[in-house]
């Protein structure tokens, strides 16, 4: 007689096994730091500093993620949001600037630069890479012409909520000195959040989100299927562009100044965050906690090599690259064990 009661355990997706091994490399690599340098480690403000130093890469890795998971690429969106900062800033600055008006401009601005790489890509069937790269050059350009000197958000509104912060008491610790130093959250970090729990539910539970799979798992089946591939790849594109325009404004929050070179990498960054998180560059495979987690542990790592002594900028950029071909190998070795099973 069958038991009715036993629940049969469906195994991991190739998505939830490659954020399973993600999840726990950060956990192992935390536990590691705390036990090996001590220090900040073992204190609840050093998660919190991570998340307030880096609220801006994980929103736009969010995007970047998306894009990928679709069989894109968007390797503007570093520049877009330097723009975005500029761009806020002067008008904060400007006579009669208004907060409104500037989270407006934002959101506007990486809007715009989506809807065309989207327009570009998927109804014109231009390269990715060459639409997005041109986008670069062209935010770079314009963060260049507005101006080539930084400039510091003087807007009394802006400041205020700039200095708005989340305090945790409790979560604090105690100094050398005998002060009790509580815990602080900046508000790009509730931003971030937001932002991941909107984009979990629509790939996991909007239509949408699982078109975006079936476009990058099978074009082929995807059409087959009805899905409307040039409007799915459109509006992943219009997502990436949308998350760049918050992430500049959060980068603004966070550094209360515009430069040139603000988010210089960042997209290098963001898309390191969404492989070591599991995403596959070939497409159909990715996940935004996974996304959350590869951003935490690619900024882990780095907080590591400075404890380590490195200060050197290079130690970082070495062990960026390491860390991403480790990534890749190891997901190549899974998802071929995983394809021989089958």
């Amino acid at each position: 007689m069958k038991n009715i009661f036993k629940k049969r355990q469906d195994p991991l997706t190739d998505t939830q096994l490659l954020m399973t091994i993600t999840i726990c490399i950060f956990i192992g690599m935390y536990l590691f730091a705390m036990i090996i340098f001590g220090g900040g480690f073992l204190h609840a403000q050093q998660i919190f500093d991570l998340l307030n130093d880096n609220a801006s890469l994980i929103i736009v890795s969010f995007g970047l993620t998306i894009v990928m998971i679709g069989g894109g690429i968007d390797i503007s969106v570093g520049a877009v949001t330097s723009l975005v900062v500029m761009s806020c800033v002067l008008y904060l600055n400007s006579s009669g600037g208004n907060l409104f008006v500037a989270i407006l401009l934002a959101l506007g601005i990486g809007l715009a630069f989506g809807v065309v790489h989207g327009l570009l890509i998927s109804y014109l069937e231009i390269q990715p890479f060459i639409v997005t790269l041109a986008g670069m050059f062209f935010a770079r350009g314009m963060t260049t012409i507005l101006s080539v000197n930084p400039q510091k958000a003087d807007h009394a509104g802006f400041t205020a909520l700039r200095d708005t912060q989340i305090v945790i008491p409790w979560l604090g610790y105690t100094a050398k000195n005998g002060n009790l130093v509580p815990a602080r959250i900046e508000l790009g970090v509730v931003v971030a959040i937001l932002c991941l729990i909107v984009m979990f539910i629509v790939l996991k539970y909007v239509r949408l989100g699982r078109n975006f799979y079936a476009l990058g798992g099978n074009q082929t089946s995807a059409l087959m299927l009805g899905i409307n591939v040039k409007r799915t790849r459109f509006l992943s594109y219009v997502l990436s562009g949308l998350l760049s325009g918050i992430s500049g404004f959060v980068f603004m929050m966070h550094t209360g100044a515009g430069n040139a070179t603000n988010a210089a990498g960042m997209e290098m960054n963001a898309i390191a965050s969404s492989i070591i998180g599991g995403t596959l560059l070939t497409g159909g495979v990715g996940n935004i906690i996974g996304t959350f987690f590869g951003t935490m542990t690619l900024t882990t790592i780095k907080k590591i090599v400075v404890s380590s002594g490195l200060n050197d900028p290079w130690w970082q950029s070495i062990t960026t690259g390491g860390m991403l071909c480790l990534f890749i190998l190891l997901q190549s070795i899974v998802l071929g064990r995983r394809a021989k099973k089958k």
